[in-house]
């Protein structure tokens, strides 16, 4: 049975409150962290092998080691909430169940950057979610956790929630800090990274919900604790958004390492198929990760156990593999249809494509287009090859990441199922 880090006190009622969450070890990791070293805070989340839960999947613990300490300019620490990927609903119900813990996690986090000021980008859409945040910070507020002085280290710290207007795009983190600075949400160019130059010019780190929030269980427990959960780089726990052709959707918090057989089969998570079922593929994080059709879902190509973590996950590269990305696992059955599904992400690329760069602007309204023809049955079987090449010329030529999320998922689902998009030129769209 997989252990719970983030999710333990879920479901416990009023834990949204902070009376409620301080009775069950709520802000224990504060009155510990601001007695320590800024610095010892950094090394003890080196150590635990914390990486960045928002996709990226790079070393925490270094990336604020990047951050710039010797700039005179403030310092900020902004929390990445725009949760837009398809397939991916982790965050939203974490910060709707523990709103106190992600307000923790940025008070620790920003005593260690010596940050004074931290800001919650979050989905426009979760309103919900905003004023909860909100009543959190004023609560610990309150009680002497934030704002001058927190008790009575001499530190300070403001945190500031920022509602987002909807647009995938600012999941991207310069974008997001061109939101914040209230301008139109363009990717930037990097160098200068925001480590150095980030929000307002000044040095920036940007973490994941689900990043920050591992931090308070890695200061009280300690770092070496975190990093003997999980196998290898993939230290600690993974909150994943199951949802598909599965019998138990919803959100599961895993060990790093358990395999996708048992993520998906067992009682305790997925609940397997539905009945009579057969699986056709998964789509292990999010809709802009490479799609594993089934004889690969469960096995690598070598013939391993493919495990939940990024190494395994990975295991081939993308002509076998795929990424375990923001952790939106898919689960498609044999009653789904590739050329559908695939036709529904380029639809919701091309939309959310903010146009700053001609090959994504350009290359994510080809592809809902040839897609559209073959699963409406106008499609001609050279319009196969030609979602490769367009694919091609979008991945690796954009200023960030949105292209290539927008051209994997096509190149894999040509790639694996190929004789799909066949039949639909055949025979006219799905059988």
């Amino acid at each position: 049975m997989s252990r719970k880090i983030l999710l333990e006190h879920a479901d416990v009622p009023g834990i949204d409150t902070f009376p409620i969450y301080r009775q069950h070890g709520g802000y224990d990791s504060v009155e510990k962290a601001v007695k320590m070293d800024p610095m010892a805070i950094v090394e003890e989340v080196k150590t635990s092998g914390l990486r960045g839960r928002g996709g990226a999947g790079f070393s925490t613990g270094i990336k604020w080691s990047f951050l710039d300490r010797k700039s005179n300019n403030p310092r900020y620490l902004v929390c990445n909430a725009d949760e837009g990927e398809p397939g991916t609903f982790k965050d939203r119900y974490f910060m709707e169940k523990l709103p106190h813990l992600l307000v923790e996690g940025l008070i620790v986090s920003s005593f260690a950057l010596g940050t004074h000021t931290a800001y919650v980008y979050v989905r426009g859409e979760f309103f919900w979610i905003i004023e909860a945040l909100e009543v959190a910070i004023a609560e610990a507020k309150a009680a002497g956790f934030l704002g001058k002085n927190i008790l009575g280290s001499g530190f300070d710290l403001e945190i500031y929630v920022h509602p987002g207007a909807g647009a995938y795009i600012c999941g991207e983190e310069s974008a997001l800090l061109e939101s914040l600075e209230g301008k139109k949400g363009y990717p930037r160019i990097k160098p200068p990274f925001p480590a150095i130059s980030g929000l307002f010019g000044c040095p920036t780190v940007i973490n994941n919900v689900e990043t920050i929030a591992a931090v308070p269980w890695i200061i009280v427990n300690g770092g070496p604790a975190y990093a003997a959960i999980g196998i290898g780089r993939s230290t600690g726990t993974k909150l994943i958004s199951a949802s598909g052709n599965i019998k138990k959707p919803g959100v599961y918090e895993i060990d790093m390492g358990i395999t996708v057989e048992e993520f998906v089969m067992s009682d305790e998570f997925c609940g397997g198929l539905l009945e009579g079922r057969t699986l056709k593929a998964i789509i292990a994080g999010g809709s802009s990760v490479p799609i594993l059709p089934a004889h690969l879902a469960f096995k690598t190509a070598a013939g391993e156990p493919r495990l939940m973590t990024y190494e395994s996950l990975f295991d081939g590269g993308f002509a076998s593999g795929t990424m375990m990305g923001s952790g939106g696992f898919i689960v498609l059955d044999n009653t789904a249809c590739i050329v559908r599904n695939t036709w529904n992400f380029s639809r919701f690329y091309h939309h959310e494509s903010c146009g700053q760069c001609s090959p994504c602007r350009e290359g994510t309204g080809w592809l809902e287009k040839v897609l559209h023809r073959l699963e409406h049955g106008e499609g001609k079987m050279h319009d196969i090859d030609l979602l490769v090449s367009i694919s091609k010329k979008i991945e690796g030529h954009t200023i960030c990441a949105l292209g290539d999320a927008a051209a994997w998922p096509v190149v894999s689902a040509v790639l694996h199922f190929r004789e799909e998009f066949e039949s639909h030129v055949k025979n006219r769209g799905c059988l």
